[in-house]
């Protein structure tokens, strides 16, 4: 491990320029853009997801780098284009934290009212900036659906939109399958299932379940139990009648709980 202090950045934004410098450079850095350079960030930041999940912090180590270099791609790109640099990225992002923890930095307020301060604060300089004056101003189209969804309820929650109690989600999914299952084309059916999706994160959000993270733990679930069912059958799994997938299913379950 490096005895280097305090962290330096720099390098990796001499390496970055280096990459990028029109006659010396990599060409396919070179040639790369923001919109192109986009999904392999979003890629990286869900890398390092599954490292946490995964609790390797040989390979989190290595994803936070990744997702580190994507950064400095980005802030190179714009430097080159006469925007901003990374030195301007780090000092916006060191004075946005100082900014929204006074509660840290400022004198006289109390930590635990720290949440508070940070989304007032929050609110305020996206009211600023931000032409739109909706609640939902911000919020944006490009996060993973479920997560976005989420935020636009919490949004709207803010302003009282919301219902009171579980009664009322729950009501919402049934009404919602219910015209899933009486939809007539393609199109109704889309429509519908996502008018479905929707309310299931309102059912999460009351139950102060994160939807991302239950369906991330949900596809690893059947991700364990399916590659238990596979192993259990062999070779000829895929042949199996649908009855006898079934029981190997409900054994995989049981392998499972047993463990």
């Amino acid at each position: 491990m490096s005895q280097a202090s305090p962290a330096d950045i720099m390098p990796l934004a001499t390496v970055m320029a280096q990459l990028r410098d029109p006659l010396t450079g990599c060409p396919w850095d070179i040639e790369q853009d923001f919109a192109s350079i986009a999904p392999y960030t979003i890629e990286e930041a869900y890398e390092v997801a599954d490292a946490i999940e995964r609790n390797d912090m040989a390979a989190l180590r290595d994803e936070l780098g990744d997702l580190l270099l994507q950064v400095a791609f980005h802030s190179r790109i714009a430097e080159q284009a006469g925007h901003f640099g990374l030195q301007d990225v780090i000092d916006a992002i060191t004075q946005k934290m100082i900014r929204r923890h006074p509660h840290v930095f400022g004198k006289g307020a109390r930590r635990e009212d720290g949440h508070a301060q940070w989304e007032t604060i929050k609110a305020a300089e996206r009211a600023e900036k931000e032409p739109d004056p909706s609640a939902l101003a911000g919020v944006a189209i490009t996060l993973p659906a479920l997560l976005r969804a989420e935020k636009l309820q919490n949004r709207a929650a803010r302003t009282g939109f919301d219902w009171p109690d579980m009664v009322g989600v729950t009501a919402k999914i049934i009404e919602e399958l219910d015209e899933v299952e009486r939809a007539a084309t393609q199109a109704e059916r889309e429509e519908e299932v996502g008018d479905l999706l929707f309310a299931v994160v309102n059912l999460a959000r009351h139950l102060n379940v994160d939807p991302e993270a239950a369906l991330r733990a949900g596809n690893s679930k059947f991700d364990r139990r399916f590659r238990a069912m596979e192993h259990i059958a062999g070779n000829g799994f895929a042949a199996l009648p649908l009855d006898d997938k079934e029981a190997l299913w409900q054994r995989a379950k049981d392998m499972e709980k047993k463990a």
